[in-house]
């Protein structure tokens, strides 16, 4: 398996930079996600690795291997593409096996190309090699699809039609695994399942993996690290919990999570905490900033709806409930704060009340919680 290196990776079409000085460093055997809207440059990063779209500037590197130049079938990526690009005319074998066809066409003499092709015309005609058939065979069984070797793809769940992309880019044993959206066409339940499959077979192979998403419940749930992007650039690279945690901007709070985002002036410095002015309101926090100018991020969890037996904190408002919403383990709250609406979260216990609009409310937020950017 091999690391990563891409530096200074630019792109250009008909003369619009979609990608600007792209700079990642992708440990061996690590699970890596791009992560960002729409448009955002991830795909045509991933693109790029996989040698479908040409760098206008820019070196990509595999372990110490250039990658610069070289066609897609020369730099031992396997792909796993959103659509999943399976053949709907082939069973699920012919399918895994199709690039090792491919390799083995390219590898033959004349005569044993005609096997070759007449395997990739009918399976029925000609037989695999056995070391064919028995690593097409062990990857079926790897990712559960063995009793369904000889149906078509066409016949198979969205699942199940995933994992045989999977297994088709997984039997060529690439040194990096690249994959695209490739949950986005599956429902919210099949998804989660999906998502555990996946980081369970990347763990399980140690392989170098980079997952393009858009959904930031799954590259936070399934990577090591994560690159946050938007228009072409990189604004943050880091371990779930660090994004969650500290983010640089009030786009990565906003992007990764939910977070109250309210700007504020930081006013006075009281007992070691910055006393900022939201509103007709102020807010401390243990966070320190380098300007007056602030954006105050403060997650809904962070936010406790008190009760008269609550513990007092140094940061209290008065508010009003305007939304309640009901979402199983939580509830979440909009709450009208002074000139701004926050949202709460709070856990749900089987026969907790549940806040009416309207409903007087005192919110507590520990300043460890207020974080400054």
């Amino acid at each position: 398996m091999g690391s990563v290196v891409v530096e200074q990776l630019t792109k250009d079409f008909s003369g619009v930079t979609v990608l600007q000085n792209i700079n990642l460093n992708i440990q061996e055997g690590e699970f890596f996600a791009l992560l960002g809207p729409s448009g955002c440059g991830k795909t045509t990063t991933m693109r790029c690795i996989a040698g479908f779209e040409k760098p206008t500037k820019g070196v990509i590197k595999i372990g110490d291997k250039n990658l610069n130049g070289l066609a897609p079938n020369e730099r031992n990526c396997g792909m796993v593409f959103q659509s999943y690009a399976l053949f709907p005319h082939m069973n699920v074998f012919d399918n895994v096996a199709y690039s090792l066809n491919i390799k083995r066409l390219k590898e033959s003499n004349i005569f044993r190309k005609i096997g070759v092709y007449t395997r990739m015309i009918n399976s029925k005609l000609a037989k695999y090699p056995k070391d064919i058939e028995k690593k097409v065979m062990d990857i079926l069984e790897y990712v559960e699809l063995t009793d369904h070797a000889k149906k078509l793809t066409s016949a198979l769940s969205g699942g199940q039609q995933q994992r045989v992309a999977l297994a088709r880019a997984l039997v060529m044993e690439p040194e990096v695994l690249l994959m695209d959206e490739p949950l986005s066409n599956l429902d919210q339940k099949l998804r989660h399942t999906m998502r555990n499959t996946i980081r369970q077979i990347q763990q399980d192979l140690k392989i170098t993996t980079i997952f393009v998403t858009h959904d930031q419940e799954e590259a936070m749930s399934m990577a090591d690290r994560v690159a946050v992007m938007k228009d072409g650039e990189i604004l943050q690279i880091g371990t779930p919990t660090d994004l969650y945690s500290n983010p640089k901007s009030p786009f990565i709070a906003d992007f990764v999570g939910t977070s109250n985002i309210i700007p504020g002036k930081v006013i006075d410095q009281e007992n070691g905490l910055s006393v900022v002015q939201i509103g007709n309101q102020t807010v401390k926090s243990v966070a320190t900033a380098d300007k007056q100018e602030v954006q105050v991020i403060i997650r809904p969890e962070n936010i406790n709806v008190l009760n008269e037996n609550s513990m007092e904190y140094d940061n209290s408002f008065d508010g009003e409930i305007l939304f309640s919403t009901y979402l199983g383990s939580t509830v979440r709250y909009d709450i009208k704060v002074g000139d701004y609406t926050l949202t709460a979260d709070t856990t749900y216990e089987s026969g907790n009340h549940i806040l009416k609009s309207g409903a007087s409310v005192k919110l507590g937020v520990s300043p460890e919680r207020v974080l400054l950017i």
